[in-house]
């Protein structure tokens, strides 16, 4: 479906949450943040969705990520919403925002709609969707999930980590890789530049084709 997408620009609305009005641009600020949707409240994979979130917003603090959930309902549905969230979560605040889109319009302009479901009335409702948007207010990365499968967080979290890496070195992070784990150099590195961004040094591994751009090394830093 086209509509929002990488390296867009995340549209600046005014949308109300349960911290109350927020224009998106602000919110971001100069962080990282990960905006996810949801089908509806009360139900059953969003409410272990949205406790895990919780449960992980520390790790995601840690990493000047902000949160920010959406759901296709009103403020004071979200707010009584929570409290099952809670308690189910054995008591992990929802300290992140919710914002609501009771009329379905928000989660047209973020690409959040989910074609093939349709709530009671006809509707159709948001899908499982989940932004990475940078201080620079552009899409990092999307994940769109059906409705029959909840989203994994450390998966989310180790995106999170790539993306951090990636925006201070001239790298790449290879299939599976988690955090502590050999990166890969980006191919617009010449080996010379390498040796200079990358005094720990690197390894190249040997492939038939004799071409030296399968490069790893170590890094560092948080």
């Amino acid at each position: 479906m086209p509509g929002l997408t990488i390296g867009d620009t995340l549209p600046d609305l005014e949308v109300e949450t349960t911290h109350g009005k927020l224009k998106l641009h602000d919110y971001v600020g100069n962080s990282f943040t990960i905006i996810f949707s949801h089908p509806g409240d009360f139900t059953p994979v969003c409410t272990t969705e949205l406790g895990m979130m919780a449960a992980y917003a520390p790790k995601f603090a840690e990493r000047g990520v902000k949160l920010l959930g959406l759901s296709a309902d009103d403020v004071q549905s979200h707010n009584d919403w929570i409290k099952d969230i809670e308690a189910y979560n054995k008591g992990h605040k929802v300290n992140y925002p919710i914002a609501a889109d009771p009329n379905r319009q928000i989660i047209k302009q973020l690409n959040m709609v989910d074609p093939d479901e349709k709530d009671s009335s006809g509707q159709n409702t948001p899908s499982r969707a989940l932004h990475i948007v940078g201080p620079d207010k552009k899409i990092k990365l999307s994940f769109l999930y059906p409705a029959s499968t909840g989203r994994n967080m450390d998966e989310v979290l180790r995106v999170v980590d790539s993306l951090h890496k990636a925006s201070h070195h001239k790298i790449a992070t290879p299939a599976n890789w988690k955090p502590g784990d050999p990166v890969v150099i980006s191919p617009t590195v010449s080996n010379e530049e390498a040796k200079q961004m990358f005094p720990q040094g690197y390894e190249t591994a040997h492939l038939p084709s004799n071409k030296d751009y399968l490069r790893f090394t170590n890094l560092h830093d948080t």
